[in-house]
């Protein structure tokens, strides 16, 4: 009987370890929502979600601490578990498709893309912030993306290390168009630097509904490109003998995951390291199958950064620390592990 290519062998999805992450976001979300200074108990909150939320039934608690749970704490608990979860996600198929452990949600530009849209929004257009900055870092983010495939393809055809070289290029040279900007626009220095750091700001639901779309297209898409991930594993050349176009492959999951991450980027900000710190946490506990990685990853992700925009509400409290800070002081140690023991892949 013939027997798999190496990397092929089947692996199913371990739901064990994908109820335990449920479990994981549920606690993160009822945490998140309970702990702040209106002093709403867990067990008020979770009388309020499954009795006035989902059953109907008249609300035990004041008009205020409704608005509260419904109005402030939920949407931001939404918008930073769609944020986490797509930047994991989004992390998690860069390294699958570029095979190489170091890649991440900005390996490709899209966080100096981003950053540059909306350092051009707020310098140039103070008054209109709030309206155009997402679109203009949606669009920025994109478009450094294009650029970068464009000219890896360009240089290297479908060498995934070209791709990264083009991207480290087109990330320096929209961060110096966006420092040039700054030095003409120093007035702008503090706003620009806060959305940088990331945010979880939210206005109501406005911001979950516009990025709720982008998730449930990208989630989509990257959950089920997860079984030809797994084949990637094995080679551009391997795949391509089994049938499967690598290329296309290749080029399908980098839409997908680069939509995903500047969909989060124009609403959150820039939150860095959770594409990486993520994944590898998950791969030391299900192995390597992006089977399992890809959709447990996704959901640790959702846990870890409602987790962090608590931390960021309460450390400092009554001051609130940026989200970005947060992520960056556990996912900097977790990055010099990582790369330290992954030299084959930077050699």
């Amino acid at each position: 009987m013939d027997q798999p290519a190496p990397g092929l062998e089947p692996v199913r999805l371990r739901w064990g370890w994908l109820a335990t992450m449920l479990a994981v976001l549920i606690g993160a979300i009822l945490a998140g929502i309970a702990v702040g200074p209106a002093g709403i108990g867990p067990g008020q909150v979770i009388g309020e979600l499954l009795g006035s939320g989902l059953a109907g039934r008249p609300s035990t608690l004041t008009s205020i601490q409704q608005a509260i749970i419904w109005e402030i704490r939920l949407p931001r608990v939404a918008l930073g578990g769609l944020v986490g979860g797509l930047l994991a996600l989004a992390g998690a198929s860069y390294q699958g498709v570029f095979r190489n452990p170091l890649a991440d949600p900005y390996l490709l530009g899209v966080a100096a893309g981003g950053g540059l849209g909306a350092t051009v929004v707020i310098a140039m257009a103070p008054g209109t912030g709030s309206l155009l900055l997402p679109l203009a870092a949606f669009v920025g983010a994109s478009l450094a993306v294009v650029l970068t495939y464009s000219v890896g393809r360009s240089i290297g055809g479908r060498s995934a290390v070209s791709l990264i070289l083009a991207g480290v290029a087109v990330a320096a040279f929209f961060t110096a168009v966006q420092t040039y900007i700054l030095q003409r626009n120093s007035d702008t220095i503090r706003q620009v630097y806060s959305w940088i750091l990331g945010l979880l700001a939210t206005t109501g639901w406005r911001e979950v509904l516009v990025l709720l779309p982008y998730a449930a297209i990208c989630g989509t898409g990257l959950v089920l490109h997860r079984r030809l991930l797994d084949v990637m594993s094995v080679g551009d050349e391997e795949v391509d003998s089994l049938g499967v176009s690598a290329v296309r492959v290749r080029a399908t999951v980098v839409i997908f995951a680069t939509l995903a991450t500047a969909a989060a980027v124009a609403v959150s900000g820039l939150i860095g390291f959770v594409g990486i710190v993520i994944p590898h946490t998950i791969r030391l506990m299900v192995g390597v199958s992006y089977r399992s990685l890809i959709p447990i990853s996704a959901v640790a992700g959702a846990a870890f950064l409602i987790l962090a925009d608590l931390a960021a509400r309460t450390v400092a409290s009554p001051a609130e620390l940026p989200i970005g800070v947060i992520t960056a002081f556990v996912g900097a140690p977790f990055f010099m592990v990582v790369l330290r023991t992954s030299k084959r892949y930077v050699a």
